[in-house]
């Protein structure tokens, strides 16, 4: 019989957004484990290769992180439209015009101007175009309620035409004529000093310039009217209407926001991990902005670990080849744990059922060593952290002890 609880308080654990989030990682390498060995390799040595390629080495370090900068703002963007219930999918193309604008500029500022003012120039020059570009969106959907999927992949292929011409028009290179000129060292967000430091990487100052949208996205979620806003918005937008928020100003900054941070991607990318703009060519990486944001759940430090993450499994799968394991692995691995993070319902619930198990072993433990002292009106809810540590720790060999009575008396009656 079970011992009778008192007011049985209910504070059972939650599964937190990082468990459910690792619980994903977790199933989305061994499911690249079993395709691993599926095709006849050993997925130790695969999983080796791909550690081997992103950083074996501070050369290889570096190329991750200078890989995973445009993904951490790309990230940002992705999650800060999600709060305000907004879904970004037009990350591509406010990449593409932010990048464009810092490769024209590039190209144009005169090399005599102080490299400082310079950086600042087109820091804020790709931050205002990708911002405006956002703000399309958010303006059709504040106004003429589009729906920002509808106007962001459209926006995404007026973007890639404009590139298309502006690189033939302004930046071509003659004897490429499908690439734009290389920009010159000095004109990209590259440093010799960080260059040298890192084994002649592709890690530039654009990292820090992810590293401070996390704290400034960070800042204005938590800590301002602002985010508070958005957030509410993003909850219940009938709600926060009712409370006098202004709920279509809130989303026209939401996706100015958004896309600002995606143009400073593009920025970071097309004049930092790379000098050049290829015609044509659609960026991957405004699409997996939105498995980083997932992975991060929608948290600056979640997406910052998330982008380094992918980082690594991007920057490694190159390695793969040497094993004769195809690097499509890799993007199988990052497709699975983008599906497992989807359904993250699922995940919590299990987390929450065996949360909830453990929590009720544990009162049925305090309420056994609580009856063998006499104290069964004693409110559970009432005991200090420690009498319950304690008293848990007397309970346990008595709890363990009816649960064999019961199976005896349950074997007898059989």
């Amino acid at each position: 019989m079970k011992s009778k609880l008192v007011n049985k308080p209910l504070e059972a654990r939650k599964a937190s957004p990082l468990l459910v989030s690792l619980s994903a990682v977790f199933l989305g390498i061994v499911a690249g484990a079993l395709l691993i060995a599926l095709i006849g390799k050993n997925p130790v040595t695969g999983f080796d290769r791909i550690i081997f390629g992103a950083l074996s080495n501070v050369r290889r370090v570096g190329n991750t992180l200078g890989m995973a900068t445009q993904l951490i703002l790309i990230g940002l963007s992705v999650a800060f439209a999600f709060k305000t219930g907004l879904f970004n999918i037009g990350a591509s193309g406010q990449m593409l015009m932010g990048g464009i604008t810092g490769s024209i500029l590039a190209y144009y500022i005169p090399l005599s101007m102080p490299r400082p003012l310079y950086l600042l120039i087109i820091i804020i020059a790709s931050a205002l175009v990708g911002a405006l570009w956002g703000f399309i969106s958010g303006f059709l959907k504040a106004k003429f309620n589009v729906h920002e999927v509808v106007s962001t992949i459209m926006l995404n292929w007026t973007a890639y035409w404009l590139v298309y011409d502006w690189i033939q028009r302004f930046i071509v290179d003659p004897t490429i004529v499908v690439k734009s000129k290389p920009i010159e060292t000095v004109h990209t967000l590259r440093a010799d000093w960080l260059t040298e430091l890192t084994g002649f990487s592709t890690l530039n100052y654009g990292f820090f310039i992810a590293i401070i949208a996390c704290v400034v996205i960070w800042f204005i979620l938590e800590k301002t009217t602002l985010g508070f806003r958005l957030k509410a918005v993003g909850s219940n937008r009938f709600c926060a209407e009712y409370a006098g928020i202004k709920v279509n100003r809130s989303i026209m900054i939401s996706m100015a926001v958004a896309g600002a941070l995606a143009g400073l991607a593009g920025l970071t990318y097309y004049c930092g991990y790379s000098n050049i703009m290829e015609m044509g060519k659609m960026p991957n990486e405004g699409f997996d902005g939105i498995a980083v944001a997932l992975l991060g759940n929608c948290s600056p430090v979640g997406v910052f670990f998330s982008a380094v993450f992918f980082g690594i499994l991007k920057m490694g799968r190159g390695s793969l080849a040497a094993t004769g394991i195809p690097t499509e692995i890799a993007d199988t691995i990052i497709a699975t744990i983008i599906y497992f993070t989807a359904t993250n319902v699922i995940l919590a619930n299990f987390w929450n059922g065996r949360f909830r198990k453990s929590f009720e072993k544990m009162e049925e433990a305090v309420g056994l060593a609580l009856k063998s002292q006499g104290r069964e009106s004693v409110n559970i809810s009432d005991l200090s952290k420690e009498e319950r540590k304690e008293l848990q720790k007397l309970g346990k060999p008595m709890l363990k002890e009816q649960k064999q009575k019961e199976k005896n008396i349950g074997k007898e009656a059989k």
